[in-house]
């Protein structure tokens, strides 16, 4: 099960952990209340038959897939890299990972403007909305194999801190004001 909490803010060594003093974990619930990122456990061992997957691709329409690997090895420029995965930014789509080994961390911004800590493991699906600011980072073991998933044809494009004059980040705060629901 995902593991969430809010963040210090010291800013050194962005791969350790960074809770508060003392630290403060919140629930999946309250991370999908405060912010709008969805959650899902999937089994990695069972995933290709069980359907549970499959069923949450058609309900949410997305067509295209693919697999990325961050590690020392694989990524060229790999301090570069993960650097620029650091920089605070949003997206027009929501970004879909499916970690299947490894693990990493996903930050999301609260209706505060805190920092929350989302660690990622094989197993955990998690869905960040459209428009809402975000970063990530690997944890201390430097690698992570996920895949990522779209509506249509990629288009991958990050938008770096300021862009809240984007159409999908006033969509989000705009969602964010009303409280986020669940489909029925």
């Amino acid at each position: 099960m995902v593991n969430a909490w809010y963040m210090d803010n010291d800013t050194t060594n962005q791969c350790l952990e960074h809770h508060r003093n003392p630290p403060e974990y919140i629930t999946v619930e309250h991370l999908y209340k405060k912010t709008g990122v969805e959650y899902f456990k999937i089994n990695v061992d069972t995933y290709k038959t069980d359907g549970i997957l499959d069923k949450i691709k058609e309900e949410r329409g997305y067509s295209y897939e693919d697999e990325i690997v961050c590690s020392k090895e694989c990524l060229p420029n790999f301090e570069e890299k993960l650097k620029s995965f650091f920089t605070e930014h949003l997206h027009t789509d929501e970004e879909i990972r499916f970690v299947l080994e490894g693990s990493g961390y996903f930050d999301v911004r609260d209706g505060d403007d805190q920092w929350i800590r989302i660690a990622v493991s094989a197993g955990d699906m998690i869905i960040i909305p459209s428009g809402i600011y975000h970063r990530f980072t690997l944890d201390t073991n430097h690698f992570i194999r996920a895949k990522r998933f779209f509506v249509g044809e990629p288009v991958w494009l990050p938008y770096n801190r300021p862009a809240d004059d984007m159409p999908c980040r006033k969509e989000y705060v705009d969602k964010l004001q009303k409280g986020f629901v669940t489909a029925a």
